[in-house]
């Protein structure tokens, strides 16, 4: 992923977003499925309406996704520069951190949120959800997947762990 360049992690983003849009139903119906999981029973209100997904939060997640594709490449910016006493020249220079790894409640939002946003910044990225969002991450993960491999990207990038073991 350090090695994309700017227009294949952009290109790699709208395809994500389309394949977010294009699977809207499998993501749906994946999302009901956590609704009516053992694990959502007993939640609060709040935080099955945070769980919860439909026609407008998919769309916002697609928009969230082309949102990240739209801003600026920060790889291989230059934040500052100093000349040491010595002569030695040191630069801070943008560079992407590698594989990040981020466990997260259960907002589904925040698989395609993370996703892009590490891609952006030319990171692979695990994502470990709450088990309560299991088959609605899931289902968002391959939608990531296929993105990924339209813009000729590994899909391996980003990876959505496929288990609630602890």
């Amino acid at each position: 992923m350090a090695q994309s360049s700017a227009q294949q992690r952009t290109q790699a983003l709208l395809a994500i977003a389309k394949a977010i849009a294009a699977q809207r139903e499998e993501i749906l119906h994946a999302n009901q499925l956590d609704i009516a999981s053992e694990a959502a029973q007993g939640l609060s209100g709040a935080m099955l309406d945070r769980l919860k997904l439909d026609d407008k939060r998919i769309a916002s997640l697609v928009r969230a996704v082309t949102d990240v594709a739209e801003q600026e490449d920060l790889i291989g910016q230059q934040v500052s520069h100093s000349v040491r006493p010595n002569g030695l020249i040191v630069d801070r220079v943008r560079i992407p951190l590698g594989v990040v790894a981020m466990i997260f409640e259960s907002r589904p939002n925040v698989t395609s949120d993370a996703a892009a946003l590490c891609l952006r910044c030319g990171n692979a990225v695990i994502l470990r959800g709450g088990k309560e969002a299991f088959h609605s991450n899931q289902a968002l993960g391959a939608a990531i997947g296929v993105g990924l491999e339209q813009a000729g990207l590994p899909r391996a990038a980003v990876q959505v762990m496929p288990t609630t073991d602890r």
